[in-house]
């Protein structure tokens, strides 16, 4: 079987299509009242790395069921009216998750450059993942 479009082709087609921050820009955001940093890493990974203070976690799995108010499954979060910025561990899932949220129409969205790894190297604040005090589902 032959691919017509391999995970490259589908993460370049999304990064040009959505907005990327830098980790020292997404620093610079961490405590606005009207931004939200969606995690969306496994939950092994985060119990591992820790996360970004006051970050929702979303699993990439669930997460076009929790941003669609049709769904059972539907967050309220997501119809806060508040920026969304998506973040993985390198920016691979977040690049495609962004791109989703940005065609069902979530706005403003936008995904972490390199991910959390860029976000630590950057020196941004790491907390265990119990500790977050981030907004619960």
């Amino acid at each position: 079987m032959a691919l017509t479009k391999g995970f490259k082709a589908l993460l370049d087609d999304s990064y040009r299509l959505i907005e990327t921050v830098t980790a020292d820009e997404a620093k610079a955001l961490l405590n606005h009242p009207d931004v939200v940093f969606v995690d969306i890493r496994d939950v092994r990974e985060l119990e591992h790395e820790g996360v970004i203070p006051g970050s929702f976690h979303a699993p990439r799995g669930m997460l076009e069921f929790w941003v669609d108010p049709e769904s059972p499954y539907y967050k309220d979060i997501f119809g806060s009216g508040k920026s969304f910025v998506f973040y993985c561990a390198s920016a691979w899932r977040s690049c495609l998750a962004t791109r989703a949220m940005q065609d069902m129409g979530l706005s403003p969205v936008a995904q972490l450059g390199g991910g959390f790894t860029a976000w630590k190297a950057a020196g941004g604040p790491v907390i265990p993942r119990e500790d977050n005090p981030g907004p619960k589902a």
